[in-house]
């Protein structure tokens, strides 16, 4: 058997030997034991043929024509050097089998040899294969996570369970639509996706339709075709073809045209392509991913988006929160775009007092993370926090004894800072106060009595009534 083939991705051992009788009995040894064996004549191509992390193992002679089995093992290693190689011969060649060794192979077999010592070796070969194929899966989801963690910084519950998410998508082939405020960081979500997926290598092409003139948007994403319009010269290749066997990142989708729907609900469909003037369909590799911060069934209802298209793309969602939803991660996230930034300017990193922590955790941020990553730059640069138009943290009036004190007595200075910051801010409730602070109204209780403090808001005895019923 030739290996013009392709490898059965099943089989479990590939046996590789130019004598028909003696392959035969061996294949016959394999498969009665239970085992999917693949048999061939010859090694040529077959490296090239057996994919990555392919859970089996190699069974070759050493002496055969063409390519023998020590320049097969020397081939399997370049692609794999972990991939259990077993060589058999005929010859009692005692060096060759040190050689062989040397060189990696994982057992060496003199002929004749029982079934059992050909049984054993494979299994034992077989069971080592799953071993390093599972280490490999687990270094695997831990880089991912570490990526994501570096990515989306944030321990808050909610971006625990996005990075989740993601990392539950990206192996797939489904289209993904993100759903986020603007600056919520929905790009950073689609590039995750892509780094993480199997397309990693590919190309990621990013469109913001919004930015679009609607006279340019057809021919920017699916090409054109020389004489399609007026002005169309030479060929030119839609985003959509330039990004086959990768993924397009797709911003603001809700506005794009109806008509332009239509032709990209067909393109998610059929998987092809076709561009302006022309009449060939052009098959398409591509991941899709969406974005947009438009309640998209609502905008369905209204007739300003295809309901048949948001069925379509509402598959896999993934939903960013907004960063006025995060307030755990608001403190973290700024630190570390400040410190990125500098790192990058060059710059002594700079600490946050605490009246510039409670100017960060009250602030409603409609920016989002693009918003705090700016301020977090011009923090870095040395210049005045102020947040649309609020005094300078710098500026704020703070407590005598707020740098003071050993740590614990600090870290009491400072959250009563921050809650009394807080109770400075109009709240309705002790329920709105708790949540802006992030805090059960049972906490929030004990420490406004811990630190002598008290809520001056108009529903505030009927919260705590309900609190301690």
């Amino acid at each position: 058997m030739s290996t013009e083939t392709l490898i059965d991705s099943r089989a479990q051992v590939i046996l590789v030997d130019d004598d028909p009788h003696l392959r035969q009995a061996l294949s016959q040894t394999l498969d009665l034991a239970g085992l999917r064996v693949e048999a061939l004549a010859d090694a040529q191509g077959l490296a090239e043929r057996i994919e990555a992390d392919w859970p089996g193992v190699v069974v070759s002679d050493i002496r055969m024509p063409g390519i023998d089995g020590l320049q097969l093992l020397e081939q399997l290693h370049a692609r794999d050097s972990e991939l259990p190689v077993l060589l058999i011969t005929g010859h009692g060649d005692v060096p060759l089998a040190v050689q062989a060794m040397r060189a990696g192979a994982y057992d060496f077999l003199e002929k004749p040899f029982a079934s059992d010592a050909l049984l054993d070796s494979v299994r034992r070969a077989l069971a080592l294969r799953r071993l390093v194929l599972d280490n490999r899966s687990l270094r695997l989801a831990l880089s991912d996570r570490q990526q994501l963690a570096t990515r989306l910084v944030g321990q808050s519950a909610s971006m625990q369970r996005l990075r989740e998410q993601i990392g539950a998508l990206a192996g797939t082939r489904a289209d993904v639509l993100i759903l986020g405020e603007t600056g919520a960081g929905k790009e950073v979500v689609a590039r995750a996706l892509h780094d993480l997926s199997s397309r990693r290598d590919g190309p990621f092409v990013a469109i913001n339709a919004g930015a679009l003139a609607e006279s340019v948007v057809e021919s920017e994403l699916f090409g054109h075709e020389p004489g399609a319009f007026t002005g169309a010269q030479k060929r030119r290749i839609g985003k959509f073809e330039f990004a086959n066997g990768g993924t397009l990142f797709l911003d603001e989708i809700e506005s794009m045209s109806l008509d332009v729907q239509v032709k990209l609900l067909r393109l998610l469909q059929e998987r092809v392509v076709e561009r302006l003037g022309g009449n060939q369909l052009i098959p398409l590799d591509i991941r899709i991913v969406a974005a947009t911060k438009e309640d998209l069934r609502h905008s369905a209802d209204q007739g300003r988006f295809r309901a048949d298209l948001y069925y379509r793309l509402n598959v896999a969602s993934l939903r960013i929160p907004a960063l006025r939803e995060r307030g755990d991660d608001i403190l973290l996230l700024f630190q570390h775009f400040a410190d990125a930034a500098s790192q990058r300017h060059g710059l002594p990193p700079h600490s946050l007092q605490p009246a510039q922590r409670a100017l960060l955790l009250r602030h409603d941020w409609p920016g989002n993370v693009r918003e705090l990553q700016n301020a977090a730059e011009r923090f870095a640069l040395g210049l005045e926090l102020a947040l649309d138009g609020q005094l300078p943290a710098a500026s704020r009036e703070l407590p005598v004894s707020v740098a003071s004190g050993n740590l614990s007595e600090q870290v009491e200075q400072f959250e009563r800072s921050l809650i009394a910051a807080e109770l400075a801010q109009p709240h309705s409730s002790m329920r709105s106060l708790a949540e802006a602070l992030g805090v059960p109204r049972k906490t929030l209780h004990d420490k406004l009595r811990k630190h002598g403090l008290s809520f001056e808001g108009g529903s505030g005895g009927h919260d705590e009534h309900e609190e301690h019923r």
